[in-house]
């Protein structure tokens, strides 16, 4: 069996064990999860996130280092922002919209809303920006903050080509790190199906279908966005004739590994391998892009932003006004882009765009705890976002043609010219 096939057989599995927990051994539930599940899935979290940083790290130093000039690094970067904002408005636009066709929360009843949540409001624009600047490199390594480990990157990959013949060394040490990083991935991704078992099983024990069936017309309104914008993308490869069947089919594995942890972080090793093995993305477009998709770009994280708002704004039976669509749509486009790539990330930036929006706060308490189901939808989407624009960045920025060494033809001696 491939490695998607028994992923997917895991998640499969995974769901129904957590389906029986939850309806047949309710008092089983406690002691399995606490002894069985939850470490299992933790510990499979922490190992993936093990090789991520130096994966990243050095990938991206690698990829800059192709890149010819900082000229070229810079353009590729403005690039890809344009890409980003462009795709990103288009997300925001989608969830807002089926949240306003669909209205999910204008029949959901039955909820007592606490007056206080312990979420934790996101840092203003101005902290966010300064805090992508890291005092020290190593302790960005060591935090695994990827905004900061793309900072440092980028720094290390100007000064590397400054350096040139000098850094040499510092340039193969860093291919090993690459290249060793590749088969501790190899390795860890053999534990995948036992680790997308816990965690899916875990999820589904605690929380239960009954708040997924009460909230079913939110959980539909989000996967109706989630495909449409996934349809978006199939339509634009499609147009710019980029393959699209081949890419979805070079990314099954990564859907499924991302389905299950809920993290755009973890799945970023395959994601990286699929496409450059699978797919055939060059190498330099993949390390460079990739990394900086999975660390600002979330399709899944703007969707769900404009539409809690709107849905916790019906529930609460706030009027839908220009003026706070307009508050929705801006602090929602903004908070996208410093989500973090880890389970229910979401949920600790929604505070700021319903602060902003001027509604209430109290509301995260009602999708808190249907978020771990959808994360899954929402990741999948991020990756299909992230390489889809990864794509449009290598139609944007084709390969130099390669130059053919020059046929040389001797000259014929003057006796055999008659």
């Amino acid at each position: 069996m491939s490695l998607s096939t028994l992923i997917l057989t895991a998640l499969a599995v995974g769901m129904m064990f957590g389906t029986v927990l939850n309806t047949t051994f309710p008092l089983a539930i406690a002691p399995i999860d606490r002894y069985l599940l939850a470490p299992i899935g933790a510990g499979f979290l922490r190992i993936i996130q093990f090789v991520v940083v130096p994966l990243i790290f050095s990938s991206l130093i690698l990829g800059v280092n192709r890149i010819q000039g900082t000229g070229q690094v810079g353009r590729y970067v403005l690039k890809l922002m344009t890409c980003y904002v462009v795709t990103s408005l288009v997300s925001l636009c989608i969830g807002m919209a089926v949240a306003l066709c669909l209205q999910p929360g204008a029949g959901v009843t039955g909820f007592t809303l606490p007056t206080a949540t312990d979420a934790t409001v996101a840092p203003d624009a101005i902290d966010w920006l300064v805090s992508l600047i890291p005092t020290n490199p190593v302790g960005a390594l060591s935090s695994g903050n990827l905004l900061q480990i793309i900072f440092s990157a980028a720094l290390f990959g100007a000064g590397i080509q400054l350096a040139q013949a000098k850094a040499q060394p510092f340039v193969e040490l860093l291919e090993s790190i690459y290249i060793i990083s590749e088969k501790v991935l190899s390795v860890i991704l053999y534990v995948a199906p036992i680790g997308v078992f816990a965690l899916i099983s875990s999820t589904i024990a605690t929380q239960g279908l009954e708040l997924l069936i009460r909230l079913s017309w939110y959980v539909l309104g989000l996967l109706i966005a989630t495909a449409i914008m996934a349809g978006f993308y199939l339509i634009l490869l499609t147009l710019l004739k980029a393959e699209p069947v081949k890419f979805f089919q070079s990314l099954v594995p990564s859907f499924f590994l991302g389905f299950g942890t809920a993290s755009s972080n973890a799945v970023l090793p395959m994601v990286l391998q699929n496409m450059q093995e699978g797919y055939g993305l060059r190498s330099e477009i993949a390390s460079f892009a990739l990394p900086l998709g999975t660390a600002l770009k979330r399709d899944g994280a703007t969707i769900l932003q404009g539409f809690n708002a709107i849905f916790i704004a019906q529930i609460y039976h706030v009027p839908i006004t220009p003026s706070l669509l307009f508050a929705i749509g801006l602090s929602s486009f903004l908070v996208s882009f410093s989500t973090p790539g880890v389970p229910g990330s979401a949920l600790i930036t929604m505070a700021t765009v319903l602060a902003a929006a001027g509604l209430p706060v109290e509301g995260i308490a009602i999708v808190a705890g249907i978020d771990r189901l959808t994360d899954g939808f929402k990741t999948v989407l991020n990756v299909v976002g992230n390489s889809s624009n990864a794509i449009l960045l290598s139609l944007w920025e084709p390969a130099p043609p390669k130059i053919e060494p020059a046929l040389i033809v001797a000259p014929v001696p003057s006796e055999l010219r008659h």
